[in-house]
């Protein structure tokens, strides 16, 4: 499932124990270094491209995996 893998990326990076699917990226205190990793490491371990206007429009985990399910990419 796309959204236990993207809560996952956003725990590590963000160096947090829990995320729900509905909190804030912004508001857990992410910032566009941040960003720029989670970006990466979904490229790597998703195989996926999230562009960065997308990561700003898509801050929970809910969004952006809905985003990423809407590529209609198959997933790693």
């Amino acid at each position: 499932m796309i959204a236990d893998s993207v809560r996952a990326i956003w725990c590590r990076e963000l160096q947090r124990d829990e995320i729900s699917v509905d909190d804030d990226f912004f508001a857990l205190g992410g910032q566009s270094l941040i960003m720029v990793r989670i970006q990466g490491a979904f490229m790597d371990e998703l195989g996926v491209e999230v562009p960065m206007d997308q990561m700003f429009l898509n801050s929970t985990v809910a969004s952006v995996s809905a985003y990423i399910e809407s590529l209609g990419a198959p997933t790693r």
